[in-house]
């Protein structure tokens, strides 16, 4: 191989690193600033302790914004799934120009910044009177998970022989029912890989929440957000420590499905 060839790998496999170690770096700090002893964050911890993650699990006001965030995620995953699976079956199986347009507008979150989401979201929400509800909180995440839902499970369907369905489907089957007979088994993968995500990116999410979540349906996130606004807190650290295990977690989980899926 060439010297040149030879460089440009190396320089390519560094400028690799020092992009993964900038994405990493907020997470090498703040996992051991949530085992600091001390009153404000510090890094290093100057002593070793467990007193924030404590502090954080006695908080009744904590606790409460950590149901709100976990009964939000678990019911956005509930009609995100169902909804993208049914959306992503849709669009695999037709060919109008119509549905290729309707898959673009259920990709839209993606693509549109989400403050603009966010305010949009506010000034309706702030005309039919879902601010600060539950509901509200849902509806505007299933908007936001059902892409990841939409991807995962129209990977999965176009990798699946559809001729199998048809079979099924003229051996006297139904269509719904074929579908969970034939098909839904061999996307199963895909689809818990999108609910996972789904469940994940409803957790995580703070910018919409900013705007449409408060008083006893304040979301955690939104907490942590206005905790560090009024005062530095360990326990910060501590809860997004939680956070990253938790969505690393999850994340195993999904490359456990997309592995089987294979």
């Amino acid at each position: 191989m060439p010297a040149s060839g030879r460089w440009g790998k190396v320089a390519f496999a560094l400028l690799v690193g020092a992009i993964l170690l900038f994405l990493i770096a907020p997470v090498v700090i703040v996992v051991p600033m949530s085992f600091s002893d001390t009153r404000f964050m510090s890094f290093p911890p100057e002593r070793w302790s467990l007193r924030w993650y404590r502090a954080y699990l006695e908080s009744a006001a904590w606790m409460d914004a950590t149901r709100v965030s976990l009964s939000v995620a678990f019911l956005t995953t509930l009609v995100a799934t169902p909804v993208g699976v049914a959306a992503a079956y849709a669009i695999n199986a037709s060919t109008l120009r119509a549905v290729r347009a309707f898959q673009l507008v259920l990709l839209a979150p993606l693509m549109v910044p989400i403050i603009i989401v966010a305010a949009g979201i506010f000034f309706v929400y702030a005309k039919i009177g879902l601010i600060t509800t539950i509901a509200g909180l849902v509806l505007a995440h299933v908007m936001l998970a059902l892409p990841y839902v939409l991807v995962a499970t129209l990977a999965g369907l176009r990798s699946f022989d559809m001729t199998q369905e048809m079979v099924a489907r003229s051996l006297g089957m139904n269509r719904m029912r074929s579908f969970l007979a034939v098909t839904l088994p061999q996307i199963r993968p895909s689809v818990v890989t999108g609910a996972l995500f789904a469940f994940i990116a409803s957790l995580d999410e703070t910018v919409v929440a900013l705007f449409i979540s408060g008083g006893d349906n304040q979301t955690l996130t939104k907490r942590m957000f206005t905790a560090l606004r009024d005062e530095i807190d360990p326990t910060i650290a501590a809860i997004s420590s939680l956070l990253i295990a938790t969505s690393f977690l999850l994340v195993l989980l999904t490359g456990s499905a997309g592995r089987r899926a294979r």
